[in-house]
Order: C-alpha cells, then structure tokens, then sequence
C-alpha cells in the first residue's frame, strides 16, 4: 500500500465519504497508518555491569542514564556477546555470531574481511518501513573495501570511526603493531575533527542529526560510543581534566579516570535526549542503553571497569563478561517503573524493534530467519519472555563454549586458560544514603522527563535501586551440595537464578540436566560455520597509505597509494 494511497484513505475518511470499517483490513490500515517511533540505540564500549548507579553503586553517578532506566525497564537478565564484533554482528544481524562466522574474537584492522555482504543489517530492514538511518561512532565491523561500510549497509551518515579502538583526541589507532588514524566523516578522512575529544565528537553529530531530521519521518539514530574502551597503550583511558578532578573520590586513579569517561558518556545521554525533546521528538521515541558485552576489570585490556559481584571479566563467558548492564524507554511500554526478569539477548533486538515499529504482536521475521525473539510485549506488558536459550558463544578455535537453558547455565571450557575466572571489584559506595536522589531531576534527562510528566518519583528510585541489586549473599540451602568447577577440566552446570555469581557448580548433583543442556549445546554446534578471521594482510598497512586505516581492499597498490598521498583519496 502506497503513502499516497494511505493518504487518500485519510481524506476519504476526514469527508466522511467513506468510514473505516469499509476498508477491507481495519487492522492493516491502522498499522500502516500509524506514526511510528523514533529508535535511538545507545551502545557503549565495556561497561561494566556495575558502572552504573542505577545498580546500586553511587561510585559513578550516571543520573542521565539511570533517569530513563527508573522511568523505563531496567532489563536485569540481558545477555550479550563476550567481546566487541561478535556482540555487534549479533544486535545488526539478529544473529548469533556462530551462523554469520564472527564468533571468534574481534575484527582487527588488517583483516580482509567484514560481516558477509549476505546478510540484511538492522537499518536496512528499518529503512523499509520509511526509516532514516545514521551512525555516530564506532563501526568495526568490517571496512577493508567500502561496500563493508557504514554507508553501504543501510546507514546515510557516519561520524565516528571503523576500527576497534581509537585514541580519544589524535583519533589513531595502534593495532598489531602497526599505527594510523581511523577517523571518517562519512567515507572521508576526518582530519577536521583532531584533537576534539572522541565521546564530545560522537554526542554532537547524533546532535546534529537530530536537529537536522525531519520530524514527519521515523529516524534510526545508532549511537555507538568509542567509551569505555581503552585507547592506546601510552595513553589507555582518556577523559577531560576537569571531568577526572571532579572523581576525587575515588582513590585508585586509574578507576578515577575510567569513572571520568563513563561520566562522559552519562553527559552524552542527557545531552541527546535534551536535543529529542527540543525537537519534539522525545515523546514518540523508543531509546535503548546497552554495554556491548561486559567490563574489562582490574587492569584487563589497560582498563578498570566493574562486573561486580559478577565473576569474569570481558571475552570470558562468566556472566561478568556476557550479563550486560541495559535499559528500555519509551512511553510506548505499558508497564515501566520496573527492574524486568524477562530473559532477552542482544540477537532479540532486532525482531523486538520491528514490532514495536509495524504494531503487530508477531515480529515480520521468523525465528527460521532469524535467532532473535520478539520480546516486545512481553517486556512492555510484563509478561513471560518466549527466550527460553541462550546461546552465549561456541568458539572452537578458542575452545569455550558456554549455553544457558532455563535456569540452568553450562560452560565448557573456559579462554585465557582461567586467568581472568575469577570476581573483581571494586564493589562501588553500595549504601542507599551515599546516591544523590536530587540529581535525578536536576540533570538534563530529568528535565526533559519532567516536560513528559514522566519523572520518576525518590519512592520509584529506592525501590528499583534495591530491586536491581545482586545479593550473592543470599544463601539457598540446595546450591550447598554444589562444588568449585574448573571448565577447562570437565563442564560446569550453575543455576543461574539462583546462583547469578556462579559459586556452586551442580554438574555433579543434576547430570541428567548436564546432559540435556551438553545435548543441546551440541546442536547449536552442528549449525555453526567456520570462523571467518583472515590472516593480517600486508597491503592495509597504514604507513602504506598516508598513515591512515583504510578500505585498502579496493585499491590497486602504486597507483592508488600515489593518491592517497597526494590527496585525493
């Protein structure tokens, strides 16, 4: 059906020429008809479970972000990938890494290869539903030829960078021991943006697009923050100097400046939504905060993030490393004000936003499409979730493997040879007295939530703080015939709701629930294909060309090399 016939059905209608009970399919033609939401996809780079005050810890105050998290869904069983490329495949595919072959570490800058060109991306599906779609920040999903990039694959802007990390003000990145800038406006080298802090960067162009955008169209604004990854080795974790000074508090100065960069991107989120409700757009929009797996603790990857009290750290399959910190908003949920139990993974996206944009309980997509569920009404309604399984990754190469059916979690195998199996900290300033209630409506979410007479109230915030608080103290008397696992040694079976930091390891006590869970474990692995990593390729060298990573698959050597350096590429 046509936008012009739409609109002449409604013309017809206003004249009473005709009544909507005349057209053959009422459900239908409210469906197209209906104004549908403006999606803003917020992700940031290893943010640790517990690095936002939402939680329960007021060592990092987030109030931007813990404003829409107490007026929305705080999603407090939500699962994503162990690390950067596979998470980000699976959110754009609907997918689990093990079926698009990037489930086996990260897309380094060098490799030949992208997420395959087969696949339909999350802005292209939204496109066809009159979508405008744009891109602020980090990519890493494949640049090595242009047709792997940003604007090739559904998004019409991108502000940000290709590879996996980036130096927050000189924008380079140092990456197997080769060194380059990765910095784009759009598929040009941003050298215009030097020395502009990469968060700042990052929040001003999605500024820029929502000012731009035409409001009489649904836009799909993907936000994908660089922060808190850690930069480059000889300056990993980078935040303004007055931001960093107002973290006194903080003792270890590492975690203080790494607490200066989530504080960055807290600003980003109240700046951002500031702007939709300039724009009068707040009130018909859909706004999602996600981590991209979990935190890298205690000096892991030159960081300091916090998982606690979850054990594991990032790349690993602890639910430190794939239980991530999230949050759904929109005045389109039925019942928020809530800390969800619903189990959702980051592959559910994908289906969960395409019914919210067409209206219909039923996803366009099926699950022979898709891996991803559709869980839309359940989290907006506070019904029970249709995700039963959660496939957490199969590595082969790595030799790790980790699935969740039910309550009932199974690793097998584990990475880093167990070197980072265990629980970190800090636990953060955990007594309720110490989060400052006033912050909430005073910061720049909160004022814009105020406009919508959505503003959660101190008795909303106490409660869903204490809610969404992890207590692994609570003891359960059966779990005591559990018994300490080494994955590298036999499998471990943990009940994950009862157990959510994963002491007791009931392999032994329930094997034919171990063997139910390894069953279906192996047929996940019978319909993985191969990994698709490359060997580092010599021809994208930066140093090749001008000291830049770049789409290097789509140039021939003498020539293209002399224009890259001339400029004119």
């Amino acid at each position: 059906m046509s936008r012009l016939f739409i609109y002449i059905l409604f013309l017809l209608k206003s004249i009473c020429l005709i009544n909507s009970n005349d057209l053959h399919d009422k459900d239908i033609f409210q469906s197209l008809t209906k104004k549908k939401p403006h999606i803003i996809f917020i992700l940031a780079d290893d943010l640790g479970f517990n690095d936002v005050s939402f939680r329960g810890s007021a060592q990092i105050p987030t109030p931007n972000i813990d404003a829409l998290a107490f007026s929305g869904i705080i999603l407090n069983r939500y699962y994503v990938n162990p690390i950067c490329t596979p998470s980000r495949s699976a959110l754009m595919t609907g997918k689990h890494p093990i079926h698009t072959g990037m489930q086996h570490t990260v897309l380094y800058g060098a490799e030949p290869r992208g997420l395959p060109l087969t696949e339909k991306l999350m802005p292209q599906y939204f496109n066809d539903f009159g979508y405008s779609s744009h891109i602020a920040g980090k990519w890493h999903l494949g640049h090595y030829k242009h047709i792997y990039s940003p604007l090739y694959r559904g998004f019409r802007s991108h502000v940000g960078y290709w590879t996996g990390h980036h130096d927050y003000f000189d924008h380079t990145a140092v990456e197997s021991q080769q060194w380059g800038l990765d910095i784009r406006n759009g598929l040009n080298v941003g050298y215009e943006f030097h020395g502009k802090y990469t968060t700042d960067l990052v929040t001003e162009e999605s500024i820029r697009v929502i000012t731009n955008h035409n409001v009489s169209e649904p836009l799909f604004l993907y936000v994908a923050h660089a922060a808190v990854h850690s930069g480059n080795p000889y300056d990993p974790l980078s935040a303004p100097d007055e931001t960093v000074a107002k973290m006194q508090h903080i003792s270890n100065y590492n975690r203080r400046k790494y607490a200066a960069m989530v504080t960055k991107v807290d600003e980003s989120v109240g700046r951002i939504v500031q702007q939709l409700q300039k724009q009068q757009m707040l009130n018909d929009s859909i706004i999602i905060f996600s981590t991209d797996n979990g935190g890298p603790a205690e000096g892991f990857n030159l960081n300091h993030a916090s998982n606690w009290p979850l054990r594991g750290v990032k790349n690993t399959l602890w639910e430190g490393g794939v239980r991530g910190a999230g949050i759904l908003w929109s005045p389109r949920l039925k019942k928020p004000r809530r800390v969800a139990d619903q189990v959702m993974h980051i592959t559910d996206w994908l289906p969960t936003l395409l019914t919210a944009i067409t209206d219909n309980p039923v996803s366009p997509l099926t699950h022979s499409e898709i891996d991803g569920i559709s869980i839309w009404r359940a989290l907006s309604e506070d019904e029970p979730s249709p995700r039963k399984i959660i496939l957490h990754n199969i590595d082969d190469i790595w030799g790790s493997s980790a699935l969740t059916v039910g309550d009932w979690k199974l690793l097998k195998g584990t990475n880093y040879q167990g070197a980072w199996d265990g629980w970190y900290g800090p636990a953060g300033d955990r007594d309720p007295r110490l989060y400052d209630y006033k912050a909430i409506r005073l910061c720049l979410t909160g004022r814009a939530l105020e406009a919508l007479n959505m503003l959660p109230t101190t008795a909303d915030i106490i409660r869903l703080r204490s809610q969404s608080n992890i207590n692994c103290n609570v003891r359960v008397p059966y779990l005591k015939q559990g018994s300490k696992c080494n994955p590298l040694q036999e499998p471990c079976l943990y009940n994950i709701k009862d157990d959510p930091c994963e002491h007791y390891s009931l392999a032994h006590k329930y094997p034919n629930i171990l063997d139910s869970v390894l069953f279906e474990l192996d047929y996940y692995n019978s319909t993985a294909v191969p990994p698709s990593n490359k060997p580092l390729d010599p021809r994208a060298a930066p140093s090749r060309w001008n000291y830049t990573w770049t789409n290097f698959g789509d140039y021939d050597d003498e020539f293209e090399q002399t224009q890259v350096y001339i400029g004119k590429i």
